[in-house]
């Protein structure tokens, strides 16, 4: 059984991701929060699997609380909810390692399937915020000779699926393009966490841009836009 927590200050969207969530055989909702610092209580208190976390809340917001809910041991993952398809608050909340995004218009079905997909240990950013998002508050460095030194830890290889990944690629796609097995894909993604000490892709990405690795209106090799999102964990 997934077990949840629903952290939101509006008590009829409350009700409405209980109802949604409630509806699933295999997902229990174990609690609910009005504001950041109750939302961290009860996670710790009641140990769910996933918070559903709303970005602004009064008193502590979702940003803040999700910093200091994932710098606990053995933390739950953390799907922020949003009504802005584009805001500065929501980049915030990709640094501080939440491992998704929907915005609170979604349908019905997209819920239950985030919250399947992060509890699987995958990453899930809604299309629909992540270019732009990225694009609008990540900012290219002024060029400099060689590679940040953040990325000389990293081997050429590494480097190349750290881009791939930056570019919204899956596994099978970097696979693909680099003409390489996707476990060993898998493998690079995990040293490349494990060498940057990130959480998880979402901050791969963030850090991709935010280091001048990838930016904003580069292009893949098949002539098409990038995307960043990362609905595919490593």
């Amino acid at each position: 059984m997934i077990r949840v927590l629903i952290a939101d200050d509006q008590a009829l969207v409350r009700d409405g991701l209980r109802a949604i969530a409630e509806q699933e055989d295999d997902i229990e909702v174990v609690g609910e929060a009005t504001e950041g610092g109750e939302a961290i209580r009860l996670s710790r208190e009641l140990s769910p699997d996933v918070v559903l976390m709303d970005v602004r809340m009064p008193g502590l917001d979702g940003i803040e609380a999700t910093r200091r809910l994932l710098s606990d041991p053995d933390p739950p993952r953390v799907l922020m909810l949003t009504t802005f398809d584009l805001n500065e608050y929501v980049y915030e909340a990709m640094k501080a390692g939440a491992s998704g995004f929907l915005l609170k218009d979604m349908r019905r079905g997209q819920l239950t399937q985030a919250i399947r997909t992060v509890v699987a240990g995958e990453d899930l950013v809604a299309p629909s915020i992540t270019r732009r998002l990225i694009e609008e508050f990540c900012r290219r460095p002024s060029p400099k000779s060689g590679a940040p030194a953040d990325l000389a830890g990293l081997t050429s290889r590494e480097t190349e699926v750290l881009t791939l990944m930056a570019r919204g690629l899956s596994n099978s796609e970097i696979a693909g393009s680099l003409v390489i097995g996707e476990t060993t894909v898998k493998t690079h993604v995990a040293r490349v966490l494990t060498k940057l000490e990130l959480r998880d892709r979402v901050q791969a990405v963030v850090f991709a841009y935010e280091c001048g690795l990838v930016r904003a209106g580069d292009r893949d090799d098949e002539g098409n836009g990038l995307d960043a999102s990362t609905e595919e964990g490593g």
